[in-house]
């Protein structure tokens, strides 16, 4: 990775990172407003078809080699992770047929305290009190929003958290191919693995869309290989630290989605829980920073 960009452009890795949580935000908009007509499988299939669709033709304008591209020092890696970013995926999707989703977002953010704790069996690192206790921390506000036996509980708030594990997971297995890997073989495979996974499932929920599906399966696809596009754009030009924080914007993006779409009003308990998330998450990136 270019160090010079790094350190000489920060704010034009920020500008790639907000629009990508931007354009993020909206594929989960418009999917929310689908999962009443197709099921959250079928999303996550059609959305993959479309960021294949966007990143082949990408990689034919920047003449990349397909030789090159599959050249891969982890296959079963490789080939293993996209399927957790398809679970996650999924799971997200099947909490936003039920919950507002600025809700379902907010507990998404647990996934950095997830990949603190997994860090400790599968990375082999150390995680000292402070990152422990901040993990404890960031449950407790996941607590306060899913209200467990409470008369407000829905079971599908256990989705956005359970994506929240594969997505750690998945994450995870992203930082053991960084060490090895090329950025665009890994983006490769993330793409053509999350077609070929969500297609070995997608059968069992399969309803025969319209073309309109299509074409929204294609905007949400091309939307979410640009987002992925920007992020290596962001992080080819700021650190890893400095960017981290703005993951949570996507809150005021679908925050602002949720009230004008759908007419969801985030409840008291929410912003309560989602400063205490959001407070655990920030904390924990400054702590493996300065460790």
């Amino acid at each position: 990775m270019n160090h010079r960009l790094k350190t000489k452009h920060p704010f034009k890795g920020v500008m790639f990172f907000i629009t990508a949580i931007f354009l993020i935000s909206v594929v989960d908009t418009i999917c929310k407003s689908f999962t009443k007509d197709l099921h959250a499988v079928q999303l996550v299939w059609g959305y993959f078809l479309g960021i294949n669709l966007t990143l082949w033709i990408f990689l034919f304008l920047k003449r990349k080699k397909l030789t090159r591209l599959i050249k891969t020092d982890r296959l079963y890696v490789q080939i293993f992770r996209p399927a957790l970013l398809v679970c996650s995926i999924s799971s997200l999707f099947f909490g936003l047929t039920y919950l507002p989703i600025a809700e379902a977002t907010t507990i998404g953010f647990v996934a950095p305290l997830f990949i603190t704790a997994l860090s400790v069996p599968i990375l082999k690192e150390k995680v000292g009190i402070h990152r422990w206790s901040a993990v404890a921390v960031g449950l407790i506000g996941v607590i306060i929003i899913v209200r467990p036996g409470g008369d407000l509980w829905h079971f599908a708030s256990i989705m956005p958290l359970l994506g929240a594990l594969f997505f750690a997971l998945f994450q995870i297995m992203t930082r053991l191919l960084s060490t090895t890997e090329k950025t665009y073989t890994t983006l490769f495979y993330t793409g053509l693995g999350g077609f070929v996974w969500s297609s070995l499932i997608v059968p069992f929920v399969w309803i025969t869309p319209s073309y309109i599906y299509f074409l929204v399966f294609f905007i949400t696809g091309a939307m979410g290989a640009i987002a992925h596009l920007c992020m290596i754009n962001a992080f080819d030009r700021a650190e890893a630290s400095l960017l981290a924080p703005y993951n949570y914007t996507k809150l005021l993006w679908v925050s602002i989605f949720g009230y004008l779409v759908f007419d969801d009003i985030p409840s008291l308990d929410m912003w309560i829980g989602a400063v205490i998330i959001v407070s655990a998450g920030i904390y924990i990136f400054y702590r493996e920073k300065n460790t």
